[in-house]
């Protein structure tokens, strides 16, 4: 089978998995958005942009070191498994036991003056979201496991029963229990005593019934572990990881934070609205970040497990140069169809469509930038991968601060796109002097440079006119055909 074929199928079954399950939790969007308050959906958007963060730090970055040193050590497979678990679990009790300690601090941190919901419930936000973290940490290195041993369908299974029973859930919460209480069907008075309508804490306890249905899925892997240390492999796993965490906090950080400096450098009036609209628009942006992190779980294995072949630079080269063109055809659809898509929020929200296009392409910036951080991972430089993410996040705080003030969201949406385009170029720059691999620049600037002029004929010139927008996409998929027919059957049949 061709290495590219090969490569594909992998990232298909990923990518399928986490397309439905990504798209079975997009269905709750204008769920939520026609039911919940822009103020309420504000909390929701503000207290899971912290959970964010927190779920960079409980990992520390060994998902990552557990597919490297799977390859560089394969006589220490269980070794690098059990460190890589006993590391997080670590980690995942000490932050439990404080977090549950120290509720009440984090509640009065984490809320406004304003808030559309009582200091009682945001504790309850608070609690519930601790042991949601705390249960998705334990199950990361599982996960992880199951990619590394090959087995994507029992990947793929687990992950739509978690899916399934966080939508389940709340169908039920938001529409089942009400039709009960409101019918008077059996078991009506029971509910009615403890049912509170419209609550979004049960948003919440949702997420943690269906984390801990996964931690139960997963049983089967944690049987694997054997509670052995081995500290001499640990040091080194330990200083390949750390510049992984800080560099994962710090995409979290240009990718979350910003919803949190909303809610603090607003007028506490707005400032909760402002976020749920922001939250809102952003979740439209969802389709090219599922595309990324598809990607990312194929491509993470197959990058480490291919870097020994002869022609792997060429191989990678390849693979970017053809993500690079499925995100510009992605970037350019969303927009042509963004007067469809835009329904998928309620109408309240629609103030905050012009933050969409700014948002989609940072996400492009970000996928290329996942693809190119390959050097510094296989050239164990993941200290450059740190210095890279916090340039971007230091970008994204200092600008954030600055701008939030005037221009709310639509300077969020400004500052995260170029935040991503700053640390894609950097990358770029560092990795073609420490780890050089012949990428097709000219060619792949060039679809960037189309996909954006079409977009802005689409969104600002024609106005978000579906017919005119998708009638600039076929024009686009026309000119790609033409140019790439012959690489693509010659790839496809190299070995």
């Amino acid at each position: 089978m061709s290495v590219y074929k090969k490569f594909a199928s992998q990232t298909m079954i990923y990518g399928i998995s986490t397309i439905f399950s990504r798209l079975f939790n997009f269905i709750l969007t204008p769920i939520y958005t026609s039911v919940y308050a822009q103020g309420v959906y504000g909390i929701f958007t503000k207290m899971f942009s912290y959970a964010s963060i927190i779920n960079a730090i409980l990992a520390f970055g060994m998902e990552t070191t557990f597919f490297r040193y799977l390859n560089k050590h394969e006589d220490k497979k269980q070794e690098v498994y059990n460190n890589s678990f006993l590391v997080i679990a670590f980690i995942s009790v000490l932050f439990l036991i404080t977090g549950l300690v120290f509720t009440d601090y984090i509640t009065k941190f984490t809320s406004s003056s304003e808030s559309h919901s009582s200091y009682e419930d945001q504790r309850k936000y608070v609690q519930y979201l601790i042991w949601i973290l705390f249960t998705d940490a334990i199950c990361v290195i599982p996960f992880a496991k199951l990619r590394a041993d090959g087995r994507p369908i029992k990947y793929s299974v687990v992950k739509f029963f978690n899916i399934g029973v966080f939508v389940g859930l709340n169908l039920v919460f938001i529409y089942v229990i009400p039709a009960f209480i409101k019918h008077d069907l059996a078991g009506a008075e029971w509910f009615a005593t403890w049912f509170e309508p419209n609550w979004i804490g049960y948003v919440f306890i949702a997420n943690l019934v269906a984390s801990i249905s996964t931690f139960l899925l997963l049983l089967p892997e944690f049987g694997a572990l054997q509670l052995k240390f081995d500290k001499q492999l640990f040091y080194k796993m330990l200083a390949y990881s750390w510049p992984i965490l800080v560099a994962n906090l710090s995409f979290i950080i240009n990718e979350n934070l910003d919803k949190i400096l909303l809610g603090k450098y607003l007028p506490a009036k707005i400032a909760d609205i402002e976020t749920g609209i922001y939250g809102a628009v952003c979740k439209l942006a969802i389709f090219i970040s599922i595309f990324n992190t598809a990607f990312r779980l194929g491509a993470e294995p197959f990058f480490f497990s291919h870097a020994k072949n002869e022609n792997a630079k060429t191989t990678y080269a390849n693979i970017l140069n053809y993500f690079v063109l499925a995100l510009a055809i992605l970037f350019v659809g969303l927009i042509a169809n963004i007067d469809l898509i835009k329904h998928f929020i309620d109408e309240k929200y629609w103030v905050g469509l012009p933050a969409v296009p700014y948002l989609l392409f940072g996400y492009v910036c970000l996928g290329i930038y996942m693809n190119l951080s390959v050097w510094y991972r296989l050239s164990d430089q993941t200290r450059y991968g740190l210095y890279i993410s916090l340039v971007g996040a230091v970008f994204t705080i200092v600008m954030n601060i600055i701008f939030i003030p005037k221009y709310s969201y639509m300077a969020s949406a400004w500052v995260s796109m170029m935040a991503y385009f700053i640390i894609m170029v950097i990358s770029y720059v560092l990795g073609q002097k420490f780890y050089p691999i012949p990428y097709n620049l000219k060619r792949m600037i060039a679809y960037l440079s189309i996909s954006l002029i079409l977009v802005y004929l689409s969104f600002y010139v024609f106005e978000q006119n579906i017919y005119i927008g998708n009638g600039l996409l076929l024009v686009f998929l026309a000119g790609i055909y033409f140019m790439e027919k012959d690489n693509v059957k010659r790839i496809l049949t190299t070995k």
